[in-house]
């Protein structure tokens, strides 16, 4: 068994990993990962380093949670990660003890709140889009070709005009082409579309 620390400072403000640190050393830590990156930087190689170090058996030490998590979601998955290893988790300012009791109480509580917090995020993102394409938005990107040019493509590559000629006259690629041939394949073509003759306007009946 091993106790394991990890400490985190940001890289503005100056500010030092010391406090950190000898706080770590307190709980006699064996090794200690550190490292000064932002809290919103997903790239922490320290972190990943020190999730990869741990065994079963050893206990991981932090100072706050905002040291080690970038979010409460975040949170949740590293402690869930370090639980299936058999790692336990230790807090020293927020008071948590994942291999005690409480603090596995604790822990269920600050899943809870990720889970809602997960939720909540997904059920605002899904109203907004609602609310967007009642407005008219558009999501995705923008279509390369209408729909009167993708009927025209269609009309002149069946009247014998080669791809290559599609290609430059559309200003697009020969998979754009392609693709637009291949979904209009199946579908009748629109009575406005089909060539009729040419009425004469003098012509007698």
């Amino acid at each position: 068994m091993a106790i394991v620390g990890y400490a985190r400072v940001s890289t503005k403000y100056g500010q030092s990993l010391e406090v950190q640190l000898e706080l770590l050393k307190e709980q006699g830590c064996d090794k200690v990962f550190s490292e000064k990156v932002s809290g919103t930087t997903q790239d922490r190689p320290q972190l990943k380093e020190c999730l990869s170090y741990v065994r079963e058996g050893d206990v991981l030490v932090v100072s706050k949670l905002d040291r080690l998590a970038r979010s409460t979601l975040h949170l949740h998955q590293i402690i869930n990660d370090l639980n299936e290893k058999g790692v336990g988790f230790k807090c020293l300012q927020q008071n948590i003890d994942t291999t005690t009791k409480e603090g596995r109480l604790m822990f269920s509580v600050l899943s809870a709140i990720a889970t809602f917090e997960t939720e909540l995020r997904a059920e605002r993102c899904e109203e907004g889009r609602q609310l967007a394409i009642a407005k008219g938005v558009k999501f995705g990107a923008p279509q390369k070709l209408t729909e009167d040019q993708k009927l025209e493509i269609r009309s002149k590559q069946e009247s014998g005009v080669r791809i290559a000629e599609l290609v430059k006259e559309y200003e697009v690629s020969r998979p754009t082409i392609y693709r637009t041939l291949s979904l209009l394949r199946d579908k009748p073509m629109p009575l406005r579309n089909i060539c009729r003759p040419k009425e004469h306007p003098n012509r007698e009946e």
